[in-house]
């Protein structure tokens, strides 16, 4: 497919998710689309890092509970407006992630130590939010004031109490304009030197540095931009949910959240996050809406679900789902052309 149609498919598809909440006047609709995109957000924080550096992580609640914690923080202990807060909070999600990218890449772990030492600091700082109760509330977690004057709304960053468009909508637009953002950024980085020494470091680091790319700054770079949009997304969880504790912050859950949709939707791809963030949460909701009607509700059972799904994507489809859509692409190409060879 050429650069173009990718372009022109890219601006159908931003055109159509700014148009949804036109189109659909259920509530229920329009929360499953925020939670979605909400996972697409965390997919490419991690896919920065994990799909096109190579450098996997099992710990980027890391950087997501660091920035929904310093957003909370700053607005109740400080009194800070939202807007302002923000900048604090994913300048703290890349603070964080220079730290754990210093230990980590100046003294050469990779591979499943890195994924360990992630997966060690999250739980770490996990334990001091649950101790630090002067600072973060320990385990009673921090609880913002609800706004409840319509001409705040936006100020506060809080909608709930907004106009009719905003309190149905303003959720919505805020993760899409993030997930905008953070999209636009990892467009630019594949298009980029940069993206081209990240993919070089993760098909083999130490050829790489033999052709002069500095493997340290690199996955650096990598880890500072996969915490900025990651903590990005922990600012939204905050504002959306006005609560924010240790468990939620740095627990697990995120983490696995994080990786599991550009897993399936194609590591190293700009579409795969929102394509395997789509697949899973429209699974999801399938699942559950099944099961409920067939014999009652059954906790956890999409999580199991999710469990097989991501098996047989890794043992069957490694380039996830958008591997399979390029195939079905070139096979449609040959086949128009008569069998000769197409477009790369």
């Amino acid at each position: 497919m050429s650069e173009r149609a990718r372009l022109v498919g890219w601006a159908i598809l931003i055109t159509a998710m700014a148009l949804a909440p036109l189109a659909i006047t259920s509530g229920r609709w329009i929360d499953f689309l925020e939670l979605m995109l909400f996972a697409a957000v965390l997919g490419q924080g991690w896919n920065i890092l994990g799909g096109y550096a190579g450098q996997y992580s099992f710990g980027h609640a890391l950087f997501f509970g660091t920035g929904a914690y310093l957003q909370a923080l700053m607005q109740y202990d400080h009194g800070w407006s939202p807007w302002a807060a923000l900048v604090v909070a994913i300048s703290g999600g890349v603070a964080v992630g220079v730290f754990v990218g210093y230990l980590s890449f100046r003294y050469g772990l990779r591979g499943s130590y890195f994924a360990l030492i992630t997966l060690a600091f999250a739980e770490a700082f996990r334990v001091l939010a649950n101790s630090l109760t002067a600072i973060t509330e320990g385990g009673r977690g921090v609880q913002l004031t609800l706004n409840q004057d319509p001409e705040k709304a936006l100020a506060l960053f809080q909608f709930s109490f907004g106009g009719a468009f905003l309190k149905a909508n303003g959720f919505y637009y805020a993760i899409l304009i993030i997930l905008i953002l953070a999209y636009a950024a990892t467009w630019w980085m594949e298009h980029s030197r940069f993206g081209a020494q990240l993919v070089a470091v993760r098909e083999n680091e130490d050829a790489a540095e033999a052709l002069g790319v500095n493997a340290f700054r690199v996955k650096m770079g990598a880890i500072c931009l996969s915490a900025a949009i990651t903590a990005a997304a922990g600012v939204y969880y905050t504002q959306k949910f006005l609560f924010v504790d240790p468990n939620i912050a740095y627990g697990p859950g995120k983490s696995v959240e994080a990786l599991i949709a550009p897993i399936i939707g194609g590591l190293g791809t700009v579409l795969g996050p929102l394509l395997g963030a789509a697949f899973l949460h429209g699974v999801g909701e399938t699942t559950r809406a099944l099961v409920a009607a067939l014999w009652q509700p059954r906790p956890g059972l999409d999580l199991i679900l999710f469990g097989v799904i991501l098996v047989l994507v890794l043992a069957f489809l490694p380039r996830g789902l958008v591997g399979l859509f390029e195939a079905a692409w070139v096979r449609y190409v040959v086949r128009r052309r008569g069998g000769g060879r197409p477009d790369a």
